[in-house]
């Protein structure tokens, strides 16, 4: 299935290659990624397409809120389901 998370996280050197690196580490092929300024010039959007299974992405999901740079992980279309 596909998913889209949207990643808040410091603007920091290396900050995305944690997170690239957690999502091919868990065997997760990106097929999409955008990241943006935010008002804030300390902090990145980052916007990515995947696909996988339900259960695999809440668990990457809860991963990726533990790395250091990432200050909040949300994944809108199964937000909007609850």
């Amino acid at each position: 299935m596909k998913h889209t998370l949207s990643i808040l996280l410091q603007n920091e050197a290396g900050a995305l290659v944690r997170v690239a690196g957690l999502f091919s580490a868990r065997g997760f092929n990106i097929d999409s990624l955008t990241v943006a300024a935010t008002q804030d010039p300390a902090v990145s959007q980052l916007t990515l397409v995947m696909h996988g299974a339900d259960e695999a992405v809440d668990q990457l999901i809860k991963q990726a809120r533990k790395l250091v740079d990432v200050i909040e992980v949300s994944h809108p279309a199964a937000e909007a389901l609850q």
